[in-house]
C-alpha cells in the first residue's frame, strides 16, 4: 500500500485543536516540512519552551494519528521548543518527552543544586559495549573519513563493530562504504543495519534520497538519532563509531548528553582556523562529561607521488601541540594522500582494500590507541583478515 503524501497528514492535523493558539494544527504554522518516505512520517511542532507541558498531549495525538493512517509504518513528531536569549523555560519538560531509562533532558546553561547523584543515567543500547563518538569543530576536515576507517581499523584489530552515521544534515557513510538500498525492517519497527567489509551501518542516508535537503531543527534531528541509535538491531557490538555532524551546536550538545558515550575522538587539521574549532569541540565533551580519547590530526602533511618531497599545506604538528597544551591524547598523523581521496569517493575505504598498506597502519596504530583508552584488551586479539570479494 502507497504512503500518504503532506497534503493527506496536513488533513489529519487539521481536526487536531492546538491548545496554544485555538487553531487547528494545521493551520497554526508550528508545524515544520513533513519527511514522507517509505511508510515512515517524521514532523517537528515549534512551540514556546515555556508552554512544552501543555503542547505534549497536542504532539501525542498527531503522532497517534498520524501513524493510524493506511500505508504508515513509523511516525516521529517531536516538540521544537525556542527558548528566548536570556531565558528558560519555565517548567521542566513532560515525563513523556524525557529519554528513558530516567534520565533528564537538558538545556544549555542548566544547571543542578542536587550534586552528583542527580547526573542523568543514559539508556544504553542492548548488545553494545562502548559507544564512541568521532567528531569535529568544523566540516572538511575528512571526519566521515576517519570515522570509517577507524571502524574498519577496530574490526581489523579484532573487535566485533558497528557504525552510526549521526550527520543527518550530509550523510556520507552509506558512499564511504559502498552501500545502497533501503534497510530491513523486522518485527515491525525495528532496522536492521546494512553491512559490508565486516561492519554493520546505519545511515539516513539510506532512509532519502542522495540529494533529498535535510531541513530539520536541533530537536528534530536528535529524535532521528535516537530512533536509529535504539530501533536498530545492532547485535553483540564491542564498539559502535558515531560519525557525529561537525559543530558543536545544539544537535551535537544533545547528542553528547542524552547517549552514554564512551569517549570522543576529535579530528582536525594541522591549521590554527581547524584547531579552534576543535578546542570547542573538546570543551563541548569535557562540559557533558564525555572523555575525550584524544585528537587526531588529518590532512597532516603531503607526499609528493613523483618527487616524494614532503609539504605541510596546512601547517604541521598543531594538532599535536593543541592535544599537549590541552592535557588530551594525540591519536595519530593522517597524510593528505591521493590514494585516501580516491579509495574514500569509490567507497573502497583503505583498512578494507589495502590493509598491508602504510595507511591502513596508521588507521589501526589510532584504533589500537582508542581502544586502549577504553580499556578494551580486545583490541591485542590476533587481527582476522579482511577478505574483498
Amino acid at each position: 500500500m502507497a504512503g500518504p503524501s503532506k497534503n493527506d497528514v496536513l488533513a489529519v492535523l487539521a481536526g487536531i485543536r492546538n491548545p496554544l493558539t485555538g487553531k487547528d494544527l494545521a493551520a497554526s504554522g508550528m508545524v515544520s516540512d513533513i519527511f514522507v518516505s517509505d511508510g515512515r512520517v517524521m514532523f517537528s511542532i515549534s512551540v514556546p519552551a515555556d508552554k512544552a507541558r501543555e503542547a505534549e498531549p497536542m504532539r501525542a495525538e498527531a503522532e497517534r494519528l498520524v501513524k493510524a493512517m493506511p500505508g504508515v509504518e513509523r511516525a516521529m513528531v517531536a516538540l521544537t521548543a525556542d527558548v528566548a536569549p536570556g531565558s528558560r523555560p519555565a517548567a521542566p519538560p513532560p515525563a513523556a518527552a524525557r529519554p528513558q531509562g530516567g534520565g533528564h533532558s537538558h538545556a544549555p546553561g542548566h544547571t543542578h543544586s542536587h550534586g552528583p547523584a542527580a547526573t542523568p543515567q543514559k539508556p544504553g543500547v542492548p548488545g553494545v559495549t562502548s559507544i564512541i563518538a568521532v567528531a569535529s569543530g568544523k566540516g572538511g576536515v575528512g571526519k566521515s573519513t576517519t570515522a570509517v576507517n577507524l571502524a574498519l581499523a577496530l574490526k581489523a584489530n579484532g573487535l566485533k563493530v558497528g557504525i552510526l552515521d549521526a550527520d543527518i544534515y550530509g550523510p556520507s557513510v552509506p558512499r564511504l562504504m559502498r552501500l545502497s538500498g533501503k534497510p530491513e525492517v523486522v518485527g515491525g519497527r525495528t532496522l536492521k543495519p546494512m553491512e559490508n567489509y565486516g561492519l554493520k551501518v546505519m545511515s539516513i542516508g539510506f532512509l532519502v534520497e542522495e540529494e533529498t535537503p535535510m531541513i530539520w531543527r536541533g530537536p528534530m534531528v536528535v529524535s532521528a538519532l535516537g530512533q536509529m541509535l535504539r530501533e536498530v538491531a545492532w547485535g553483540e557490538l564491542d564498539v559502535l563509531v558515531v560519525d557525529m555532524p561537525p559543530g558543536t551546536g545544539d544537535a551535537q550538545l544533545t547528542m553528547a548528553q542524552q547517549v552514554p558515550l564512551a569517549g570522543a575522538v576529535i579530528v582536525s587539521t594541522p591549521q590554527d582556523l581547524a584547531l579552534i574549532d576543535a578546542r570547542r569541540g573538546v570543551a563541548m565533551f569535557k562540559k557533558v562529561e564525555v572523555p575525550v580519547l584524544g585528537i587526531v590530526e588529518n590532512m597532516s602533511y603531503f607526499l609528493c607521488p613523483h618527487c616524494g618531497e614532503r609539504s605541510d599545506i596546512f601547517g604541521h604538528g598543531g594538532a599535536r601541540h593543541e592535544a599537549e597544551r590541552i592535557g588530551v591524547p594525540f591519536l595519530g598523523e593522517v597524510p593528505l594522500e591521493m590514494a585516501i581521496r580516491e579509495t574514500s569517493d569509490a567507497g573502497l575505504p583503505v583498512v578494507a582494500t589495502a590493509p598491508d598498506g602504510p595507511h591502513a597502519a596508521i588507521y589501526r596504530a589510532i584504533a589500537e590507541r582508542v581502544a586502549d583508552s577504553l580499556g578494551n584488551t580486545a583490541s591485542r586479539r590476533v587481527a582476522p583478515r579482511i577478505v574483498i570479494e
